[in-house]
């Protein structure tokens, strides 16, 4: 064996223990007695212990020196196992078996707590989580990723962005959306509400057609209920779960469609790729590209949500709007809202900015955990009119902090950055996309998306990957062009 093969015959190794640990947060979300908690929290830091000294095993610095791929997915591979090399090495074993094993219980406490509207049952643990990610970012930091914790945090879900890119970014959307949505709020016409009886087996059933008009492979996949959907795995086992509210379908149909994304990227990645560092999303933002193209630009497009109108008639009892049409504006109503999974595409981001903001204070320190809750509804009224009635609607909505993720909430909306170019670029060279779209079939998309995208993995760097699928480099203006026009067209603006 050549010492690239030898390492490439270990990170494989590695990366089939990291789908094993991912199939473990998979079972507790989903179907883990609730009394197994606090032992799954120690399986968890187990396997943690095992994969951190894999990913820091002194043999690997041996193998990057002295490998020589013969191609540019090899090169790629060393650069990404460099990579986590590098980063894991900042992070002392103790320090993440710790944070595997709090953020392992933390997700079982945070559900608890939302169900019961307790901050103060979730706080201390909240504390917990924080602190020891903040530890991690600014080893990471010291380490040379980032400038600061928060940027080598954010850098784990997106390579090569900054908080500053990021904060720009956001500056440069916040005018054109906030301008949207008064005129849009303030406009003469407005879509009524969804109403009728929608059967808990009737939105599943609808939403594994959805799926599969998608081109979900059920033949490597399931659905199944958790508390915050979301999809887990790579390959040949990639799975999605939904949850279902019976006078809400929207939040089980759509959630679907988003998760049907994530885990449609990853069916598509080159088999040849499996098991290396190549077989999954690159990022974090071009995951999220491809849950939100799938659930806005294609998923609540006129075309296709003329197909759904039929569809949930066929599902609900007293279903009203009358029209496909009219179904059309529902699907896309512009109301304020507490919930970020429910917003609709103007105020989504906005959402996303608000956590961006009080994320970073809490991980700087400026802003203390005790201190989220007041903070975050005295924002969110500034930015949303809207005083929060209970914490399950205010900071208690979200799993991310529970489990550590500082730093992915800007992902969303750089997913939906990047989705608005391919949105663009899609549309050109599928002209016929809507003619498919209106008979319940997006699978030309998810076609067009697998050949510029999905197959290629983390074979490029995320940005690169979406000017090569795209023809140009990423910028918000599709997006907001997109949603100016299109709200513009349903509000007659």
């Amino acid at each position: 064996m050549t010492r690239f093969t030898e390492l490439m015959a270990f990170q494989r190794d590695t990366e089939a223990l990291s789908q094993i640990a991912g199939r473990l947060g998979w079972d507790q979300e989903t179907v883990m007695p609730r009394g197994a908690a606090a032992q799954r929290g120690d399986e968890m830091a187990a396997i943690e212990a095992v994969l951190h000294a894999r990913r820091t095993d002194a043999r690997i610095a041996d193998w990057l020196d002295q490998a020589r791929p013969g191609d540019a997915a090899g090169r790629r591979a060393l650069e990404l196992i460099n990579r986590s090399y590098r980063r894991n090495a900042c992070i002392a074993a103790p320090l993440a078996s710790e944070i595997a094993r709090t953020t392992s219980v933390a997700q079982g406490l945070w559900a608890q707590a939302r169900a019961q509207d307790d901050v103060a049952l979730f706080l201390p643990t909240l504390q917990k989580v924080l602190s020891l990610k903040r530890e991690a970012g600014q080893a990471l930091s010291a380490g040379g990723f980032g400038a600061d914790a928060y940027d080598a945090l954010l850098d784990d879900y997106e390579p090569g962005a900054t908080a500053s890119s990021i904060a720009a970014m956001f500056d440069r959307m916040r005018p054109r959306l906030v301008a949207l949505r008064e005129r849009v709020l303030g406009a003469s016409t407005q879509p009524a509400a969804l109403h009728g009886r929608f059967p808990h087996a009737a939105q599943l059933a609808l939403a594994r057609e959805m799926a599969d008009a998608f081109g979900y492979d059920w033949n490597r996949g399931r659905l199944d209920l958790a508390v915050h959907p979301f999809s887990s795995g790579s390959g040949d086992d990639v799975r999605i779960t939904t949850r279902v509210v019976e006078n809400d379908p929207f939040n089980c149909l759509y959630s679907t469609l988003h998760e049907t994304g994530h885990a449609c990227y990853e069916q598509g990645i080159a088999p040849a790729h499996r098991l290396t560092p190549l077989g999954q999303g690159v990022s974090m933002g071009v995951h999220e590209s491809q849950s939100r193209i799938y659930e806005n630009q294609l998923g609540r497009s006129r075309a296709f949500t003329h197909w759904l109108f039929g569809r949930m008639r066929a599902h609900a009892d007293g279903f009203t709007p009358a029209s496909a049409d009219d179904f059309y504006a529902t699907v896309n109503r512009v109301q304020p809202g507490f919930i970020r999974t429910e917003a609709d595409e103007i105020q989504y981001n906005l959402h996303v900015m608000m956590r961006f903001d009080l994320e970073r204070a809490l991980v700087d320190g400026s802003l203390a955990a005790g201190e989220l809750e007041q903070a975050w509804n005295q924002r969110f009224e500034k930015d949303f009119g809207l005083a929060v009635d209970r914490p399950s609607n205010g900071m208690l909505q979200d799993v991310h902090w529970s489990v550590g993720l500082f730093g992915y909430f800007p992902t969303y909306t750089l997913g939906n950055v990047y989705a608005g170019c391919l949105h663009q670029a899609l549309r050109k060279d599928v002209p016929e996309l809507d003619s498919s779209l209106a008979r319940g079939v997006a699978k030309p998309a998810t076609e067009w998306l697998r050949e510029r995208l999905h197959q290629h993995g983390a074979l490029f760097r995320p940005a690169d990957l979406i000017e090569q699928a795209c023809g140009q480099a990423p910028t918000p203006e599709p997006l907001l062009d997109y949603l100016e026009a299109k709200f513009g067209q349903i509000y007659r603006l």
